[in-house]
């Protein structure tokens, strides 16, 4: 945390730049980052706008400063001992949740990534969940950042799914329960017949379109048997 403002002239600080990051996090886990502002910062904290950027220079550096408070809000866990395998599932689980806590953190513009002390300290614990196994450094990196974005990817369609159960007041078997009829008219009985039988198959087994912590845990076990091939090469 960066506490309050040093060396500057004029009337004290009301708030400190902690309060403004948390009261940045509160309004990006309310609303969501597309219709983020700093107005809406200063309205929770009750200060004029403009006295916002006596704080943060601008939205994108508050931004900055908010994805790395929530990396650190969580202390990462301990790595097991044992395989690979089980230390990367950990990695990912603990990017899982955090997603789920602060899905506004999948709207972040992340080409380049934010860099503070909790982003580098994300980074070196995601390194030690591999170190010693035998990869490459470069292999290290591309394996910590395979299973990185499958699980922002699946994150992003289990809060997506979510958030359409939410805003539609309906459920998934409720959905289909009323489009069915529809689908039976334009679809001629088997004319689809792959999509027909599996289509049934994975309905009656989520009652549901889908079920994305099932998707994430199935990828990620096919993601680890790929990693567990590649260990395989270096002995």
């Amino acid at each position: 945390m960066l506490g309050t403002p040093q060396g500057t002239r004029g009337p004290k600080q009301r708030v400190s730049v902690d309060e403004v990051i948390r009261a940045g996090i509160a309004v990006a886990d309310e609303d969501g980052l597309p219709v983020f502002s700093m107005r809406k910062v200063a309205d929770r904290l009750g200060l004029k706008l403009m006295s916002i950027y006596t704080y943060v220079p601008g939205r994108s550096e508050l931004i900055g400063l908010m994805v790395d408070e929530v990396i650190g809000e969580i202390p990462h866990p301990p790595h097991p001992d044992g395989p690979l395998r089980d230390r990367l599932a950990g990695v990912a689980r603990h990017l899982w949740d955090e997603y789920h806590r602060h899905p506004w953190l999948l709207q972040v513009e992340s080409s380049r990534p934010w860099i503070g002390p909790h982003c580098c300290t994300r980074y070196e614990w995601q390194l030690e969940a591999i170190e010693g196994y035998g990869l490459t450094d470069l292999e290290m990196d591309q394996v910590t950042t395979m299973v990185c974005d499958f699980t922002a990817g699946a994150a992003r369609a289990s809060i997506l799914a979510h958030r359409t159960t939410e805003e539609s007041g309906i459920s998934d078997a409720e959905w289909w329960a009323a489009n069915a009829p529809v689908l039976e008219k334009v679809m001629p009985p088997g004319a689809y017949p792959l999509s027909g039988r599996v289509g049934t198959a994975a309905g009656q087994e989520y009652n549901a379109v889908g079920d994305p912590a099932r998707s994430f845990r199935f990828g990620l076990d096919r993601l680890l048997d790929g990693v567990e091939t590649l260990l395989r090469r270096h002995t």
